[in-house]
Order: structure tokens, then C-alpha cells, then sequence
């Protein structure tokens, strides 16, 4: 059922199903949960977990990350499909920027690693996330190019030269109005 419904599109659903219940999503640890009691809702036939470690999964533990945000699988785990949250409340822009970035690498990864669909989630409050004035580095590819892709560079630090996520493939993706405070985005891998 999950694989013709399309894990993009039940995300999607998700935020207007919350959208028109009110549901309160007011931190990272909120969006996950009720994220998670609405698949489980909409998908009874899998099962859907938290905090996942990727040896549930799969025998390569070398990724950029080792828990999965939800895990969502059939019990004999012939399809499998993980989802990573950001939802960050704190400033930070440029760090917070290179966290999406990780998570969409951790995501290449799992489908890399024989996942039938991985997806990133960013729900932001803060305009910085999504336009200013400064649109070069880390944050040309969330305000003008609306898309991830290449060799990003971690953007603060002392390694920030020599510190970077390669990523596999281009992640378009569209800021989708939550509310008149809130956006987000998906990107289905």
C-alpha cells in the first residue's frame, strides 16, 4: 500500500491533515511522533518505529549517521523506508542548513542499502531558512537554487575548508507554506 501511495505524498498529507486538526507541532520531538501515530494511522499494514539503529536493517554500519528518525517496514522488512526531521527552533541558519544536508546523505544511504524510499523533512519557523539577503555557500542551495547537490562545505569552523558532505545526486525540492509562520520541504531520495 506504502508503495503506491508514495512516502513524499503521505508527508505531504500529513502536514495538511495536521493543518486542518490543529495538531500542534512545536518542536522536532513533536513532528516526529505525530508524524509517526498518523503513518500508523494511515499505513496499518507496517510497522512504524522510532530511533531505529541501522543494524535493524542492514549488516554496513559505515553511514554518515547510525538512527533512523522513523522507520516505517513490513515485518519480513521486504520494504522499508526511513525518514529524517529537522525541525529547528534555535537560529543557527548555516549549521542548521548543514544538518539538512547530512540527513539527506544518511537517506542516500539507506537507499543505497536496499530501502524501497528514504525522505527529508525540514519544518522551519525562521525566514533565514528560506531567504536573505546572503546567497552564496550553504545557503544557495535552500533560498535561490532550491536544491542540494555536489560537495557541500560545512560552513563555519575551523575545518570548514576541508570538512564536506558529497552528495550522490541532485534533491530538488519546493517550500510549502504550513502556515502564514511556518514552511517545509520533503525530499523523497
Amino acid at each position: 500500500m506504502l508503495v503506491m501511495l508514495g512516502l513524499k505524498k503521505l508527508i505531504i498529507d500529513f502536514f495538511d491533515f495536521a493543518q486542518e486538526n490543529d495538531v500542534e507541532l512545536y518542536n522536532e520531538f513533536s513532528l516526529q511522533h505525530e508524524l509517526g501515530i498518523y503513518l500508523r494511522m494511515t499505513v496499518p499494514d507496517h510497522k512504524v518505529q522510532f530511533e531505529r539503529n541501522t543494524s535493524f536493517f542492514t549488516s554496513d554500519h559505515n553511514t554518515i549517521k547510525k538512527e533512523i528518525d522513523i522507520s516505517i517496514f513490513t515485518i519480513d522488512k521486504k520494504e522499508k523506508y526511513a525518514i529524517e526531521l529537522k525541525c529547528p527552533l534555535n537560529g543557527q541558519y548555516p549549521e542548521q542548513m548543514y544538518s539538512f544536508v547530512k540527513d539527506i546523505r544518511f537517506m542516500e544511504e539507506m537507499k543505497e542499502r536496499g530501502f524501497t524510499g528514504t525522505a527529508c523533512v525540514a519544518l522551519v519557523s525562521d525566514r533565514p531558512f528560506y531567504e536573505g539577503k546572503v546567497n552564496n555557500g550553504i545557503y544557495k542551495y535552500f533560498r535561490e537554487d532550491y536544491a542540494v547537490y555536489g560537495n557541500i562545505y560545512k560552513p563555519t569552523g575551523p575545518t570548514k575548508t576541508d570538512n564536506y558532505i558529497a552528495l550522490s545526486r541532485r534533491h530538488e525540492f519546493i517550500w510549502r507554506d504550513l502556515n502564514a509562520q511556518r514552511k517545509y520541504y520533503v525530499i523523497e531520495i
